[in-house]
């Protein structure tokens, strides 16, 4: 029997003032009640009760102890409560790392509404790129692009994600458009090399099969932002994911010259550390952003990018 568990029946004892009566109100039998007691003396190596056939009565080490226990289990059921209406309800502190590109984009223009929702959730919000152990750094929510495997996460796709390669219409107007991907090498190129590993993300377009184009280096970046504003300047072509691309292309800044590339083995996803009890601000969060993503016309199987034309059937 649990340390625990002996404490709480010696406090029955204690309050119904006798093995009998502390059995009949618990539905256990007197005998477990009284081999519990003794058991609790034997591991103390002190009397707390004196015995006889007519009264049970504390003695003066087990009065000490029985105020002791006494404050211990208030306590103990005072912080339970506290923390069972916590995990229930949303409110505490909200550890959340997100990607800097699409969390810029995507993630912080929705964190007010969040807050309007749930005022009592405080936030504590990461950008970061880099590979995160959200469970050594005691994080709640993290997003991440890309590839994600992890046994120890439950984990949800945002979203798939659609590659374009972009140029912007001034520098079309002076170096012509490329009609095809063989005619990539004529151009210049603004590059994508990730930060982890120093290589540059090949140039992937899907005709009749997907291909892996390695044209021009003029510039190369390590910033997804980046991308996108030195190709607005006119500095070459290049190839930006859906998310990043997004504003550019509405505003004009930017165009597609070829239908979006959708990399089977990619996308956005939110994840969270596997447990049995989640906390509701967690759940509030996940279930927020999921439904914030969706109105944006994206799920796990689709982005806005088929409604993107090309430039090419503009002129």
């Amino acid at each position: 029997m649990d340390k625990l568990r002996l404490l709480k029946l010696f406090l029955a004892v204690v309050n119904d003032g006798s093995f009998v009566a502390a059995a009949l109100n618990l539905g256990l039998s007197p005998s477990t009640i009284s081999k519990a007691v003794t058991r609790l003396e034997e591991s103390l190596g002190i009397q707390l009760f004196q015995r006889n056939t007519r009264k049970l009565r504390l003695t003066t080490s087990g009065e000490q102890y029985a105020a002791a226990v006494k404050n211990f289990i208030e306590q103990l059921e005072y912080c339970e409560n506290n923390m069972k209406q916590s995990n229930n309800q949303p409110q505490g502190t909200l550890r959340i790392n997100i990607p800097i590109s699409y969390g810029r984009l995507y993630i912080t223009p929705m964190i007010k509404q969040f807050y309007i929702l749930y005022p009592d959730i405080k936030i504590d919000l990461s950008y970061s790129d880099e590979y995160v152990d959200i469970i050594e750094q005691r994080i709640d929510v993290c997003i991440r692009s890309g590839t994600v495997k992890d046994s120890r996460l439950i984990i949800r796709q945002l979203s798939p994600i659609d590659f374009f390669i972009c140029a912007s219409p001034t520098y079309l107007k002076k170096q012509g458009i490329p009609k095809t991907v063989q005619e990539f090498p004529e151009h210049r190129w603004v590059r994508f090399r990730y930060k982890q590993t120093g290589k540059l993300m090949p140039i992937i377009t899907q005709g009749n099969s997907t291909q892996q184009q390695h044209p021009d280096e003029s510039y190369i970046v390590d910033d997804g932002e980046a991308l996108a504003e030195l190709c607005a300047a006119g500095l070459g072509l290049t190839q930006i994911p859906h998310f990043i691309a997004r504003n550019w292309l509405q505003k004009g800044s930017i165009v597609s010259l070829f239908p979006a590339y959708q990399a089977p083995d990619q996308g956005v996803f939110i994840m969270y550390p596997k447990r049995d009890y989640l906390p509701a601000r967690v759940k509030k969060f996940v279930n927020f952003i999921c439904q914030e993503i969706e109105m944006m016309d994206e799920t796990p199987m689709k982005t806005w990018a088929k409604d993107i034309r090309q430039w090419k059937e503009k002129v």
